[in-house]
């Protein structure tokens, strides 16, 4: 019966494998295989212009050019020409929950404006987390009396 269908096979120019056979090794010109490390696009590049390390992320959560009309996260840092850092950072968020790793030094406030934020933040070795209410505004790091300079690390869109 098994010499039938490969015969048939054979016939119908389809060679069919055995169970025991090896799979094959695809062709030199089959596409690699993709695999996400969610990476954020473009980094190095935003790095040269913009000043701003962006590191991974799920996709809801975007830096984009700040719109006064807009409904976007806003992070403000002590600007610094000699390193192209700007003063003010905007994030879109896509989604209802995001997330983004980022280094971001010199933050001193973090605004959400339409979903509630929780923003991670470093400064002499220990990270603290702030929560930033839905239309709320957060004094920060140098934003706050006595407080250290700090680096954002993470930023969270939480409902």
């Amino acid at each position: 019966m098994s010499a039938a269908v490969a015969g048939l096979a054979t016939l119908a120019g389809v060679s069919v494998a055995a169970a025991d056979d090896p799979p094959t090794t695809p062709p030199a010109s089959a596409p690699p295989v993709a695999v996400e490390d969610y990476g954020y696009p473009q980094a190095d590049r935003i790095l040269t212009e913009k000043g701003i390390k962006l590191k991974k992320g799920d996709g809801h959560i975007l830096l984009v050019d700040c719109d006064q009309t807009a409904q976007q996260i806003r992070v403000q840092t002590v600007k610094d020409d000699s390193v192209g850092r700007q003063g003010t950072y905007c994030f879109e968020a896509l989604a209802k929950t995001g997330r983004l790793t980022l280094e971001l030094p010199r933050v001193f406030a973090v605004e959400a404006a339409d979903h509630p934020v929780s923003a991670d933040l470093t400064a002499n070795g220990e990270t603290t987390t702030v929560n930033v209410p839905q239309g709320g505004f957060e004094s920060v790091g140098e934003g706050t009396v006595g407080g250290a300079r700090s680096v954002l690390v993470e930023l969270r869109v939480t409902g």
